[in-house]
């Protein structure tokens, strides 16, 4: 058998077609709904909620003291929870993107811009979740009026 006649061994070609790839964006998107849960609940509502030294700390020096610790907790809790609820992840990413706003303007004007960062880049995220669950807002609506 000569040079020209054996076959050379090709890596296999993956065609992806657009279903696989709408798919592949749904679990990266879910994945990030997951994370950005975990965020909310543990790193950030769960130290206001269990009234960390830190927590505390950052509230008294604003003069919210406790009411405004526990509350803004809450609201990061129930937030990081409904990004898990499908009929509320849209709803669940505009209100966290609004709370994440007011801790951006909170860090520029109580600690001098010392975290604002970290909001802002919590809002992109949380706008592509938004945009993308769209379509639940529709659902949760009828759910709504459903009940009403």
């Amino acid at each position: 058998m000569s040079v020209s006649e054996r076959t050379v061994p090709t890596a296999p070609t993956t065609s992806r077609t657009p279903a696989s790839g709408r798919r592949a964006a749904r679990v990266a998107l879910r994945a990030v709904q997951v994370l950005l849960a975990l965020f909310f609940v543990l790193a950030s509502a769960l130290p206001k909620l269990i009234a960390h030294p830190t927590a505390v700390e950052t509230f008294d020096r604003m003069g919210w003291g406790s009411v405004g610790m526990y509350s803004i907790g809450v609201l990061e809790l129930a937030g990081g929870v409904a990004l898990l609820i499908p009929a509320l992840q849209s709803v669940s990413a505009v209100a966290l993107s609004a709370l994440m706003v007011g801790a951006f303007i909170v860090q520029l004007t109580a600690f001098d811009g010392q975290n604002a960062a970290t909001p802002v880049v919590l809002i992109v995220p949380l706008a592509v979740i938004a945009w993308a669950r769209r379509d639940h807002n529709a659902r949760l609506l009828r759910l709504v009026r459903r009940q009403a």
